[in-house]
């Protein structure tokens, strides 16, 4: 994946993401949910932008740990706030250099649900982003289930993912 085609993705994902809030009003943002998925639309979206702002503070200091996020609960509270912050993503993105995403980092993430310490491991700048807009995309999966409980409609790609998409448009030609 070269650096443009990686920038395009991040844009799109973060601009699903603005669509996303944009389409939900204030008070649908903040309400918690009822049923198994529990919490707030805020709270769902609030978790994808603490990846992405893990990611950024990993890009200053070669260290992305997923674990320390901020967790901040104004994001799950105010769609402007998340707005805010989601336009400061798209700008901290768009002026990545390939040399950034060549960088090379390590990341902290707790996948195990023992007592263990979290595992540390190599990666680069460009494989976490690609992490980010996967781990997005699954969670506008949810966020979309969400909203069409409540009645909010949301854009067909909306929580899709694109190798999901291309499939389904080649199924379809074929036909």
């Amino acid at each position: 994946m070269t650096g443009d085609s990686l920038r395009s993705a991040v844009r799109d994902v973060l601009q699903q993401g603005r669509v996303f809030l944009e389409s939900v009003g204030e008070i649908a943002y903040a309400r918690t949910q009822d049923g198994i998925f529990g919490g707030s639309l805020g709270a769902h979206y609030r978790h994808v932008l603490d990846h992405f702002l893990c990611l950024v503070v990993g890009i200053r200091t070669g260290e992305v740990n997923y674990d320390e996020r901020a967790r901040n609960s104004l994001l799950e509270r105010s769609a402007a706030e998340a707005r805010l912050v989601t336009d400061g993503l798209l700008n901290e993105f768009d002026l990545m250099t390939g040399e950034m995403l060549r960088q090379n980092c390590s990341v902290t993430y707790r996948v195990g649900y023992g007592t263990g310490n979290a595992g540390t491991v190599k990666s680069n700048i460009a494989r976490e982003l690609m992490f980010c807009v996967g781990h997005a995309i699954h969670h506008y999966a949810i966020l979309k289930l969400l909203c069409a409980g409540t009645g909010v409609r949301l854009p067909y790609e909306f929580g899709i993912a694109p190798s999901t998409l291309k499939h389904l448009e080649n199924e379809a030609s074929a036909s």
